[in-house]
This record gives C-alpha cells, structure tokens and sequence, in this order.
C-alpha cells in the first residue's frame, strides 16, 4: 500500500493554550458503536456492542424520541477481540427497523450500554445535508481574493500569489519566468496547492454536479478551482506546486508556522530572510516548457476539463475547455516512465499508477466528445478501452491515487461490456474479503494512512457498480463501509466534521483551529498506524486544541488522537474530502435502499 507523509509544522509562531491535563474518566465498561447519522429504511443496518467479554444472546432494545421500545433484538456472535481492554464485539442487527425517526440502542441485559442517536429516514434526506456541508469545506479553504460570507470569516490572503516566481525543483533552481498562480484552494491543513489533489477533487465535485444531488454553491466552486487549474496548465508550462512545505533552517516554508493565511500578506520580507518564502511563493514546474509531462498528471487534469466540458452551458465553452483537455492530454509522457511527478516533494504524494489516470482522462474526453459531435471521440474511446484494459486486474477501490474504478464505471457509459463489470466485481469481492476478517467490517483494517478516504472509496465503489450494472450484491458492503466513517468504528468517531453526534473537536487545520470555527463538512485521516500517531505524540510543543481522550479504544496497531497536532490522524484534505463529498451524493441516489 501507499504510504502518504503530510508534514506537521516544525514550530509555532503564535502562543499555543494548553488544554487541560487532567486525566480522563475511564469510560464505561461497554460501548455501542453505530453509524451515528443512520440508515434508509431498506439498507442493513448493523450496530456493535464492544465489551470486554462477550455477550452474544445479549437483548437490545431500540428505543424511539418518546422512550418507547420499538424493537427488540439479539446481540449475535462475537466478531473477535478490539484490543485488550475490549475483547468482544457482538453485531447487533437492526435491520427490522424501518419507521421513520430518531432512535437509540440500549443494552441492560448482562452489561449496560447505550448507543447515539441515530436517524432512520430517505437517503437523500440523511446524506443530502452532508454533501453540502462538504462544499462549505472547500469555501473556507479558497485562496486568493475572491473569497466568499461564511462561518470562518476568510480574508483574500496571498496576493503576491499573482506574480509569483517560478522554479524548477527547489528554490536554488529559478527559471527566470513569473506566473499568476493566484486562487485556488489549499490543499489540506497547510497552505500549500497543488495541481494533483486540485484536478482529483474537481473530478469528483464535477461528478456529483453532473449526476446529482448538487447542493448549491457547489457549481460556484468548481468555477473556482477550474480557474486556478487552468492558469496553472494552459500553455507552454504546466506547474505543480505553489509554496514550500520547509527547506531546514535557513528558508522556512508553509510547514514552519501556524498563522492565517492573510498574515502572510502582512510579513515584511527582503530577499534571504528566513520567512521570504512564506510570503513570495515558489512555484514548481512539472516540466521544461513545451516538453512532455508526467502522464499521472497528465490523465488527471484532462478528465478535470473534459468533465467541465461535459457541464458547460454552452457547446462553444464546451469547445474550448475539451481542446484543452485534449491539448494536455497528447502532452503525456508514455514512453519509458519514470518517477512520476506530483508534488514537491514528491513524498508528499508517492503516486506510483499512471495508466488509470490515462483512461479517465481519455474516456472523459470521448463523453465531452460525444457531448459536441466531435470527430475524435471514436479515438478517444478506443484508447480509454486500451489503458483501462492495461490497467486491469487491481484490488484497489477509488483512492487518491488510484482513479480505476471511475475510469471502469464512466468508460461504461460510453462502451459497457463484462470486462468493465467484472473488474469492479474483482476489486469488490477482495475487499468484501478483507472486510470479513475486521471486528466492524471495515476493508482498510483498523487504521493507517488516507484511511477515511479509503473507506469512502470502497462505499463509492459499490455504490458505482450497483449503478452501471443494476446488482444489489454489494449494497450492505457499502453500506457498512461507510457505517465505518460515520461512527461503527473502534472509537465510536464520525470521521466527518458535523456529521452525527461524535467527531473531532480539534482538526489539524490552522484556519478551523486558529478562528476557533468548527470545520463542519471536512474529512479527516482518521485512525493511524500506532507507531506513527506514537511519534507525533511525543511532540513537547504546547497544543492549543486538545479533546477527550481515546487512549482506551486505541489498538497495538492502530490509535486515535483528537489533537491540532496530530496531523496523522486529524488533519483533513481537499482529497479526503471530495472522495467524501462523492460517496455521500452516490449514497443518496439510492433512496430506498
């Protein structure tokens, strides 16, 4: 698997409150773990009751708004241990219920437990709000001067972004060129951009826009990230990065500082000084100008404009945005491959796959084509067919590296055939596997890295398949994958901010933390590889947001830490978050699963 490294601020620039020290209660001795925003009425709903022994044949009641039993059930056989603390995980199945309202489970019967509320009620009526709530996310991530109202009471910030200097691969390599590389979004809890998540998350926000359900201002966003991304790929250079992550102790970067984003505008900066780069930002090249760019790259951003061309309203805009999806799309390097360009540097985002960039890219192209007459949309089609077929065989769901599963399910549209079905189908049954041996179910295991987006893809995989082939097979899987993200998990947390009753309080997010607005619609890393959350840990910097403690629920390979500083498990993303944005609209197409 993948790895990701997002780097954590090597110091603070503004005093940091300590939060309070005290030591937790201990929490009692059993959990009930649900999807804490809840269930359509036909999905299968599965809760879990965490105990230190097991309590199979345990009697549940689901109890409604007025405190009347509405259900009783069984608690079923042990799934296996948690951790050592917890040593049973006993499925309670709530599917029988399918009336309309707000609910709890309660267990009296052999231990005492009771679960959040949850909610039973239309898919559109339980996922619509959270989709809209992940735009938001996006708008309080806007860089540049076109900022918009909203709770987080942004500032146009970095405007020297519109002249900035141009590099090759680190600031002791210029190019002489100047660019506006103004706008944009940052990409996660920093301030950097970057054309890799930007065009990965304009494919998925384009996607709900066109096949619904789009909540307003989501168009109006797309509108912004497309207008950065085209400054940053039209003509003779295609640039990749905007900022610097940190470069030792001489030139402090992105990564060295906590602050607004605007106090960047307000430092006084000569070249030399250590924090010259914080406010003049580097701008990296994939590329010399006019020579061939990485084909990862390449793919990508060509399904970002030939989706916008699919959307545009008028075919001469349509045009123009699919000749420039094409332009970019014949620029891809094929030929003896090397290490594929992403960001700056690359360890931020190790891509290793290219060729299903490629055919999202070209089957894009062929819909948009098709869209317009254009006489290219055989070719376009014939070589989709070609790199997907190249690329087929994986395990993987939909990742922020790997973009098979759109490329199989949007190629479907244009040519559908078994293979395509079969892939998915292939990819699905491995994770159902894996699914198999995890006490909740989960398909990405306990932790690690991108593991919410990972979750959130498999839940946007099965859903894709149900809806180019019709087959229901996959639905509960997809169901309790994103039961997983939203609170079925080993530390009862909704891993998307404002969605349900429990999730994280202190995000790694300098515009969320330093303003003190919660960051409602953001989708969090989640649970992390132990050893790695351990060592962030260990930080002796003073946090200034700190809640709760998950130290109980924690696993030997896995743990939790609702902590700014903790980037590992709390840091949100532009990716992350648009992955979520597209699981949660393809959940509420379904609504009376």
């Amino acid at each position: 698997m993948i790895t990701r490294r997002r780097l954590a601020p090597l110091f603070l620039l503004v005093l940091l409150l300590t939060a309070c020290d005290t030591a937790p209660p201990e929490p009692p001795a059993a959990q009930i773990r649900l999807d804490q925003v809840g269930w359509a009425p036909g999905e299968r709903k599965i809760a879990t009751l965490l105990t230190p022994e097991d309590a199979a044949g345990a009697t549940a009641m689901i109890i409604d708004e007025r405190g009347r039993v509405v259900l009783r059930v069984a608690a079923g056989a042990s799934r296996g241990a948690w951790n050592a603390r917890f040593r049973a995980t006993n499925p309670i199945d709530l599917s029988a219920l399918h009336a309309s309202g707000t609910f709890r489970v309660r267990v009296d019967d052999r231990v005492a437990a009771e679960s959040p509320p949850f909610r039973i009620a239309p898919a559109t009526d339980l996922f619509g709000p959270l989709v809209a709530g992940t735009v938001g996310y996006f708008q309080a991530h806007r860089d540049g001067p076109d900022q918009i109202g909203t709770a987080w009471r942004r500032q146009p910030a970095h405007l020297d972004d519109r002249d900035a200097a141009v590099f090759q691969s680190d600031v002791d390599d210029p190019t002489g060129d100047r660019t506006d590389a103004a706008g944009g979004w940052y990409d996660a809890g920093d301030f950097l951009k970057f054309t890799h998540t930007t065009a990965y998350a304009l494919i998925a926000m384009q996607l709900v826009q066109r096949d619904g359900p789009a909540p307003d201002g989501l168009a109006a966003e797309i509108a912004h990230g497309l207008d950065w991304l085209t400054r940053m790929t039209t003509g003779d250079t295609f640039y990749i990065q905007v900022g610097i992550g940190g470069d030792g102790d001489e030139i402090l970067g992105d990564h060295d500082a906590w602050r607004l984003p605007q106090d960047d505008d307000e430092l006084d900066v000569e070249p030399g000084d250590d924090r010259y780069y914080q406010r003049y930002r580097p701008v990296f090249r994939a590329a010399a100008p006019g020579d061939p760019i990485s084909p990862n790259l390449a793919g990508r951003v060509t399904a970002a404009f030939a989706l916008a061309a699919q959307l545009a309203p008028s075919t001469t805009e349509a045009a123009t945005l699919l000749d420039t999806a094409a332009s970019i799309f014949d620029r891809a390097a094929t030929e003896e491959v090397g290490e594929l360009v992403t960001t700056e540097p690359r360890a931020f985002y190790p891509e290793d796959s290219w060729q299903d960039d490629l055919a999202l890219g070209a089957t894009e192209l062929a819909l948009a084509g098709r869209r317009l007459g254009d006489s290219r949309t055989d070719g376009w089609t014939t070589r989709a067919t070609e790199w997907a077929a190249g690329f087929r065989g994986g395990t993987a769901g939909l990742t922020v590296y790997d973009v098979q599963v759109l490329a199989d399910a949007e190629l479907y549209r244009l040519a559908p055939s078994e293979e395509l079905r079969a892939d998915l189908r292939k990819r699905l049954d491995t994770a159902v596997a894996a699914a198999g041996r995890d006490p909740f179910g989960a398909a990405a295991g306990p932790g690690g890295a991108d593991y919410t987006a990972r979750q959130l893809g498999w839940a946007a995989t099965a859903s894709l398949y149900r809806q180019v082939s019709g087959d229901t097979r996959y639905a509960e899987f997809g169901t309790r994958s994103r039961d997983v993200v939203l609170g079925a998990n080993g530390w009862g947390l909704s891993l998307v901010i404002g969605a349900g009753t429990t999730y994280p309080q202190c995000p790694h997010d300098q515009i969320g933390t330093l303003t003190r607005t919660r960051m409602t619609g953001a989708v969090v890393n989640g649970p992390n590889a132990a050893d790695r959350v351990a060592a962030l840990s260990r930080d002796d910097r003073r946090s200034m947001c700190r809640a709760g403690s998950y130290a109980a629920f924690d696993r030997a390979d896995a743990r939790y830490a609702d902590d700014m500083l903790i980037s590992a498990t709390n840091e949100p993303s532009i990716d992350f978050t648009a992955t979520g944005m597209l699981a949660l609209a393809l959940a509420a197409r379904f609504p009376d699963s």
